[in-house]
């Protein structure tokens, strides 16, 4: 699409990452699935046994004249823990990485460089183990992944995980909402 780019993001749950993307401004869709890993079209039970390689991740098409890949991170970083391996809350697992996977040396750079500021602000008290690395295949997961918490807002997980998440992104980014 003419004026759209493509990111790819792992930071835990990918119901959760979806569903603040979903809110962004300059975002046109976010799509939950897999990336990172070792098979092909792995399913979602395979991703969870942490034998893929595979993290959940979100593929989030934007409007680069109206957010730019230094936004995406920005939100990316504080709407998830990056000083954590293989885990987000009570979400375990390899699969729950924080990755940003880079389509180009401007993305790696910038990625790079974002961290780099970050580890010398005191917004984290712990070292950043977020991954950075190319990108290689998306797998588009199951389709009763999409669109999770706007289905299902009343189930505990949503209830208790991802409302939380998304209030608090809401509050912090008053002036990036749809």
């Amino acid at each position: 699409m003419n004026g759209i780019d493509k990111a790819y993001l792992a930071g835990g749950c990918f119901w959760c990452t979806e569903a603040i993307y979903k809110r962004l401004k300059g975002v046109v869709d976010v799509t939950p699935g897999y990336s990172g890993g070792n098979i092909k079209n792995p399913s979602y039970k395979e991703v969870c046994t942490g034998r893929t390689g595979h993290a959940e991740t979100i593929e989030v098409l934007y409007k680069a004249d109206e957010i730019n890949f230094n936004e995406l991170l920005e939100v990316f970083f504080k709407t998830h823990d990056p000083t954590t391996i293989n885990r987000q809350g009570n979400d375990v697992g390899t699969h729950y990485r924080s990755i940003v996977f880079f389509s180009n040396i401007n993305e790696k750079n910038i990625a790079n460089n974002y961290i780099k500021n970050l580890e010398k602000s005191d917004l984290f008290k712990n070292k950043i183990v977020t991954q950075v690395v190319k990108f290689d295949k998306f797998y588009k997961a199951e389709n009763y992944h999409e669109n999770y918490y706007e289905l299902n807002k009343k189930e505990s997980y949503c209830d208790i995980v991802i409302t939380p998440k998304v209030e608090k992104f809401q509050k912090n980014f008053k002036d990036k909402l749809v």
